[in-house]
């Protein structure tokens, strides 16, 4: 029983000091012991602020920096909606589907003229071939070695003196191309390179659904005949053309003809194969 008093009174008294040394911190007429606790526990409040006040404008530092960062996207994002689409070109007919993603493919590496080999390993300077897709013509190739693909070279009549003439008449009439024409080619075309002196043009013609990317060229190369043009029209991406590069290929030749010139177009009498896979006929 005393025991338990003695405990009780212990416990009791120990709950008091305590309860002192707690309230001491906040009375200045403490003991000295009570003094010194209360003035570290007032230490530590003031730096437990002043941590807080530091996390406090950390975060709000952090908080702001996001907001620019976010805020930065924002704006990019925005700037990038109202950028115009890259590389149309001006002669198209239409500005619809400019906000369809874009299929123009890679610029091929090998356009122009070039000393090149044919399937048996001949060398011979030209235009490029083919591949085996049909969405492609080339004067270049031999008709026996690949007819789904070959057409003739066009030539000028005797009346264009030289190639240079006949390179200033042709240059007229693909200036004078309207895209569209029989459903084709109505993201319009660019002509990259005309230069009559050394008898070469190259164009570029665009879809306007799609934004598919076709190359067009012409050369004069002396070896291959006396007034004579080599013709070369490829699509870049896509296996199947749909009769575009025929239909351009046609439009061209055709204005070419009433000039007086001897240039075959593309049909399905002469390019069966072609035809039938693109399932027109």
């Amino acid at each position: 029983m005393m025991y338990s008093v003695s405990l009780w009174i212990g416990l009791a008294s120990l709950s008091i000091a305590l309860h002192q040394h707690t309230v001491a911190g906040f009375h200045v007429g403490g003991s000295s012991f009570i003094t010194a606790t209360s003035k570290r526990s007032t230490t530590m409040l003031s730096m437990s602020s002043q941590r807080n006040n530091n996390q406090d404008k950390e975060f709000m530092g952090r908080r702001k920096a996001l907001s620019q960062f976010l805020g930065g996207i924002v704006s990019s994002a925005f700037l990038l909606q109202n950028v115009p689409p890259a590389r149309a070109f001006e002669n198209k007919i239409s500005n619809k589907y400019d906000d369809r993603p874009k299929r123009r493919g890679p610029l091929p590496k090998d356009l122009g003229v070039s000393n090149r080999l044919t399937i048996e390993y001949d060398e011979y300077l030209g235009l490029k071939t083919c591949g085996p897709a049909p969405n492609c013509f080339s004067s270049t190739i031999p008709v026996e070695e690949d007819p789904d693909h070959s057409i003739p070279a066009w030539s000028w009549p005797e009346s264009v003196a030289d190639p240079k003439t006949a390179f200033i008449q042709l240059n007229e009439v693909l200036q004078s191309y309207p895209p569209g024409q029989n459903g084709v080619d109505g993201g319009g075309f660019s002509i990259k390179a005309a230069d009559p002196d050394k008898g070469y043009t190259y164009v570029v013609y665009e879809a306007l659904k799609n934004g598919y990317y076709d190359d067009v060229e012409f050369a004069y190369i002396e070896s291959a005949g006396k007034g004579s043009v080599q013709v070369r029209s490829s699509s870049r991406v896509g296996y199947l053309d749909y009769t575009v590069n025929a239909k351009r290929l046609n439009w061209i030749a055709k204005e070419l003809r009433a000039k007086g010139w001897n240039a075959p177009g593309v049909d399905y009498n002469t390019h069966k194969g072609y035809f039938l896979e693109n399932q027109q006929s």
